[in-house]
């Protein structure tokens, strides 16, 4: 492809330009607060995804999963997620204590709108609700405290146009690389089969979790 025939974007009037301003309704769904229909979403929700980002604006997300009920709300303005074991890089924590903005999308299986939440978020070591984060005895070791300042449902569109909960739509699995192979091959590792670091992953999948 040649670059000269890619047209960027380059200010928000030129966007605005190929997309409408939304309408008034739009901007006002934001309610920056946790409402009991986002307490009912939260409670219902397996996983998240976590979006963070460092100073200079490298931009990271991080998914994070859990038995429904395991992110807490504190309050209408604040929630605790549990930090669990994983594999000790902590690009996200790292991204919170330089820059503490994070955006947050809860799913729930078979819901094709999803709860959108941005805020503010801190490190927490110790805290009273630690204990209400601990999952099978294992209680963690440090927690993210959002104070939220955004909260708004998004719809479903994403959703249907990709079929996610659709398991007719899903691809075979075994049409698709392992872990242990992507490993072996995106580090190089010649002494050491695919199926020996399946093998070793998913022990660690199995016995550290929490």
């Amino acid at each position: 492809m040649n670059p000269s025939e890619i047209r960027t974007v380059q200010t928000e009037a030129e966007l605005r330009e190929i997309v409408r301003e939304p309408s008034q309704g739009i901007w006002d769904k934001d309610i920056a607060r946790i409402d009991e229909h986002a307490r009912t979403i939260i409670a219902h929700s397996p996983f998240v995804l976590l979006a963070t980002a460092n100073p200079d604006g490298t931009c990271d997300v991080s998914p994070r999963g859990d038995p429904a009920g395991s992110v807490l709300v504190l309050d209408d303005h604040r929630l605790a997620i549990a930090d669990r074991p994983g594999n000790h890089r902590l690009d996200s924590l790292r991204n919170v204590l330089h820059h503490p903005g994070v955006g947050l999308l809860f799913l729930v299986p078979g819901m094709n709108e999803t709860l959108r939440v941005n805020g503010r978020g801190t490190l927490v070591s110790e805290a009273p609700f630690f204990d209400d984060l601990t999952v099978q005895g294992k209680r963690p070791r440090l927690a993210l405290l959002v104070e939220v300042e955004e909260l708004y449902m998004h719809c479903s569109k994403a959703f249907l146009r990709s079929s996610l909960w659709s398991p007719e739509t899903w691809p075979d699995r075994g049409a698709l690389p392992t872990l242990g192979r992507i490993a072996k091959d995106h580090l190089g590792l010649k002494d050491v089969s695919a199926e020996v670091i399946d093998e070793g992953l998913a022990l660690d999948a199995e016995t550290n979790r929490y």
